[in-house]
C-alpha cells in the first residue's frame, strides 16, 4: 500500500488515483502496520479523487531521524574525499552506526533545496528509510522487525566543505548535514515488499550518476532498529535511514575514488531523481537564489 500526503489530504494511492483517508499520516502510522492496513483497505473501497505529481507533500513528520551508514564502500569512497583517511575504521564493523539529523529540516517530493550560504561543494545521498510503526526499548531482532511500518526514499543532502571541517573536531556531522533532508515519494508498507533486495538509482539533471542494491546494507533494517532502541527507545513515526548506497550514491564517494571532484558538485538549478524498486522515484532541485 502507497501512503501518502497530498494537498487533498492523506491517501492510499491507487492506479485508480488517490483514495482519501479519515486521519493524517502520522496518526495512521501510530496505529501499527496491521491496523493501518484495514483502514488503507476501506479507503480503497471508495471513490478515487484525482491528483498530481506536484500535490505530493512531505509524506509526514517523524519523531525522529536517525540516519545510519551501512554500506561499507560509501564508508571507504567518502573517507577519502571528506576525512582525508583510507580504508574502513574497525570501529564500523561492530556495530551500525548512526546520527540524529535534524527534524525540523525536512522536504517533501519536488521541493527545491536551498544551498547554505558559504557551501561551495553540495552533494546528495541516496538512501532508504524504515518508518517503525510501533516502538520499545531493547528490542530484539525479531522484535524490531515487528515494529516495521513501510519505507520511503531518503535524501540526506550534504555540504562537504562543511562536513570535513566540522568533523576535524571528532563529533561527526553537523552543520554539514543540518540543513535539508528530502523524503518521499511517500511510505510503501513493508507488506508491499518482502524482500529488500531492490535496485537503487541516482541521476543529476537525467545523467545516471549511481546505481546500488539495497541488499547490499551490511546490516538489516531490524538489526538497526535494535541497536537504536538498546539503552534507549524507538516509538512509531521514527525514521531510521540506511546510510548511503555505494556505487555513486553520493558524489564524494566518486570524488574520493578518483581525487577529484568529477563530477561537479551540485549548484543551484541542479535536478537530482533518486530512483529505488518497489518504491518509487524523489525528485528535488538545487533552489536558485
Amino acid at each position: 500500500m502507497r501512503i501518502a500526503n497530498l494537498r487533498q489530504g492523506a491517501a492510499v494511492i491507487s492506479e485508480a488515483g488517490a483514495h482519501l483517508l479519515p486521519m493524517p499520516v502520522g496518526d495512521l502510522v501510530a496505529l501499527g502496520l496491521e491496523q493501518a492496513l484495514e483502514v488503507g483497505a476501506a479507503a480503497l473501497a471508495e471513490r478515487p479523487v484525482a491528483y498530481a505529481e506536484t500535490d505530493l507533500l512531505l509524506p509526514y513528520k517523524p519523531a525522529s531521524v536517525r540516519d545510519f551508514v551501512t554500506f561499507e564502500s560509501h564508508v571507504e569512497g567518502v573517507r577519502r574525499s571528506v576525512d582525508n583517511a583510507s580504508g574502513v575504521p574497525e570501529a564500523w564493523y561492530d556495530a551500525p552506526t548512526f546520527y540524529f539529523t535534524n527534524p525540523h529540516a525536512l522536504y517533501g517530493p519536488g521541493v527545491a533545496i536551498p544551498r547554505p550560504a558559504t557551501c561551495r561543494a553540495l552533494d546528495f545521498e541516496l538512501e532508504v528509510g524504515v518508518v517503525l510503526g510501533a516502538g520499545g526499548t531493547d528490542l530484539s531482532d525479531a522484535e524490531a522487525a515487528d515494529v516495521v511500518f513501510g519505507y520511503t526514499i531518503v535524501n540526506d543532502w550534504s555540504a562537504r566543505d562543511l562536513q570535513s571541517r566540522e568533523m576535524k573536531v571528532g563529533l561527526g556531522p553537523a552543520k554539514g548535514k543540518d540543513f535539508a533532508t528530502s523524503i518521499g515519494p511517500w511510505i510503501v508498507t513493508a507488506d508491499e515488499l518482502p524482500s529488500l533486495d531492490l535496485e537503487c538509482r541516482v541521476a543529476v539533471n537525467g545523467e545516471p550518476v549511481g546505481r546500488d542494491r539495497l541488499s547490499n546494507m551490511n546490516w538489516t533494517f531490524a538489526q538497526m532498529i535494535a541497536y537504536a532502541s538498546r539503552d534507549s527507545v524507538v516509538v512509531a513515526g521514527d525514521l531510521l535511514a540506511s546510510g548511503t548506497t555505494g556505487g555513486g550514491g553520493c558524489l564524494a564517494e566518486l570524488w574520493g575514488r578518483s581525487g577529484q571532484q568529477t563530477p561537479p558538485p551540485l549548484e543551484p538549478g541542479d535536478v537530482v531523481t533518486m530512483d529505488v524498486e518497489g518504491i518509487g522515484s524523489l525528485t528535488a532541485a538545487v533552489a536558485i537564489s
